[in-house]
């Protein structure tokens, strides 16, 4: 595995600072959403620049920590035309600005029929799923051309939320550039989180050479409600999430999500116990 964080669940500090204190607390990749990371500079997307791409490349490279995803988290399905317009074009410069830091994929979630991405019962619909497979077709034809990956990140309360879903979206788009994030603990409900261990073998099994990434946290159940936390917290099967990995993805980027900068270290730490446990045990 390469274990890596989120730019903006570090220490508040100048870019530059915070890829150092990514780098020596042990990890080698990170998640980078610009907008969230970035205080010093102007970010916003007239400003995402061939300069301001070959800046940020370059203090990654030298701390040696790889740009694993650039974040690009808004609405896709936002029914508002002129809003989901903007956005679109918003990835389209995400995409281009990620084709020049030479990153793994930009990573997105799958959106709600709620223009401010709050839950909605129709996001479960036909409806809604075949919205979002227009929409990211549009995108992944445009990332075809410009040589890059979109990774999408299925969540329970959002429009691609469960496997059948992912699988389908996969078999419509049907393109090497579209990839998925994999996050079990958002695929997880009150209704489901018992079933979790057939969750990540039926990920592996229906969409497994389509995973690009990994995210990595932990969950709790509390009043009925899955309470996400960090890494090694909760009561979520890393076990069979790592051996997975270790069989099927060498090398593939982890990237810690949700942790506080106090629990990092901690987190890595226990990942990297449990993936060397494995490979003794197969030794």
């Amino acid at each position: 595995m390469r274990i890596g964080i989120r730019v903006h669940d570090m220490e508040r500090a100048p870019f530059e600072e915070m890829i150092q204190n990514i780098s020596s607390k042990g990890f080698c990749c990170a998640q980078l959403a610009v907008k969230k990371a970035i205080s010093e500079f102007n970010v916003d997307i007239d400003a995402m620049t061939p300069g301001m791409a070959f800046y940020i490349k370059e203090i990654f490279a030298k701390n040696k920590v790889d740009i694993a995803v650039l974040g690009c988290y808004l609405n896709l399905t936002n029914l508002i035309d002129q809003e989901r317009k903007q956005i679109l074009e918003a990835y389209k410069t995400h995409i281009r600005f990620a084709s020049l830091l030479s990153c793994g994929m930009v990573g997105t979630e799958t959106g709600s029929l709620n223009p401010d991405y709050t839950f909605k019962k129709s996001n479960h619909s036909e409806a809604a799923l075949d919205i979002f497979i227009e929409n990211i077709k549009r995108l992944v034809d445009y990332a075809e051309k410009m040589g890059v990956i979109i990774g999408i990140e299925p969540v329970y309360k959002h429009i691609v939320s469960n496997l059948e879903r992912t699988y389908r979206v996969i078999s419509e788009v049907k393109s090497p550039n579209l990839q998925i994030i994999f996050d079990p603990v958002n695929l997880l409900s009150y209704d489901n989180y018992k079933e979790q261990d057939d969750i990540i073998k039926g990920a592996f099994q229906l969409f497994g050479k389509d995973i690009a990434a990994i995210h990595s946290k932990d969950f709790r159940v509390e009043n009925k409600e899955i309470v996400e936390t960090a890494t090694g917290c909760g009561s979520f099967h890393h076990e069979l999430l790592l051996a997975f990995i270790k069989k099927q993805k060498p090398f593939i980027h982890v990237l810690l999500e949700g942790t506080k900068p106090s629990e990092s270290v901690t987190a890595r730490k226990y990942l990297e116990e449990i993936y060397q446990n494995i490979s003794a045990k197969e030794g």
